[in-house]
């Protein structure tokens, strides 16, 4: 039986076109793993250059490699480093928040003061300071932007969380013997989950613009690996010349981040009670005497 909340998720236009279109760059990533219409890194110098068709889609780069098979086996790349970014930033984002607002007021003005100064710094700034000292790399944007991004979810999460820290079903659970760990996982949690959701969505989205910024400027993936980044900065010299070529890796790049952001925005919709009970309302025709 579906899900209520993935029922609602479905119902909204932005929920629904998020959800195609992340299920479908999921889908490439994972059949990228055992096929691909072409080898991606299989140079083929009599055929460069290819007009989209039969065999080749979407057409050849410079070197006469498959651009759809690049873009699927980049996938791969932009797979994890989305979920690996959006891992990290869970972590340290709910930690973060918890210790801010669940803890002695000595140890939240301080988590204050860190989350305040580590804010201050742009996670591509970062991520490239990092790529500088340790090299480039795709785990280098993963803990920049998963670190960067938690503390963002920390500070939006953190006021949440000590909003609803006083209501009277949490004194309840207290009450009735629940720890300190067992009210937020059973009760703070769930309550903030929206807020929650949205701050993650935007880190996954940021991973990929990170990953593929990087890249392009050589900070991200190593040559050998697939990225679109690395796609999109082999074929913009020929911008010019060919610039069919050069559409397709941007405009995947965008349509995957526009994706993640309006997921975000369904989820918060479809799992947010207070919105539903708004929407509920709006739609209800007013009674006339």
């Amino acid at each position: 039986m579906t899900p209520r909340w993935l029922h609602r998720l479905w119902q909204t236009a932005t929920g629904r076109f998020g959800l195609i279109v992340v299920a479908v760059i999921a889908l490439a990533a994972l059949v990228s793993l055992f096929w691909t219409p072409f080898d991606p890194r299989a140079s083929d110098i009599g055929g460069r250059w290819l007009p989209p068709g039969l065999p080749h889609l979407l057409g050849t780069d410079d070197t006469g490699r498959d651009i759809l098979s690049l873009l699927m086996a980049g996938a791969r790349t932009t797979v994890f480093v989305s979920v690996g970014a959006g891992l990290i930033a869970t972590l340290v984002g709910i930690v973060l928040a918890a210790l801010g607002a669940l803890t002695t007021r000595l140890v939240r003005e301080t988590v204050a003061v860190l989350v305040d100064i580590l804010i201050a710094f742009p996670v591509l700034l970062i991520a490239m300071m990092i790529s500088s000292v340790w090299g480039g790399s795709l785990w280098v944007v993963i803990w920049a932007v998963g670190i960067g991004f938690g503390v963002n979810i920390a500070r939006v999460t953190r006021p949440e969380l000590r909003r609803v820290q006083q209501s009277d079903f949490i004194l309840a659970a207290r009450a009735s013997g629940l720890t300190p760990a067992q009210t937020l996982v059973r009760h703070l949690l769930p309550n903030v989950a929206p807020v929650f959701i949205v701050q993650l969505s935007w880190s996954m989205a940021v991973a990929v613009l990170a990953e593929a910024g990087l890249s392009y400027l050589g900070f991200g993936a190593s040559v050998v690996e697939p990225s679109w980044g690395l796609l999109l900065a082999d074929l913009q010299r020929y911008i010019g010349v060919h610039p069919l070529t050069v559409i397709w890796p941007g405009l995947t790049i965008t349509l995957t981040v526009l994706a993640l952001n309006l997921l975000g925005d369904g989820l918060r919709e479809a799992t947010d009670p207070t919105l539903r009970h708004r929407a509920a309302e709006t739609h209800t025709p007013a009674v006339v005497a």
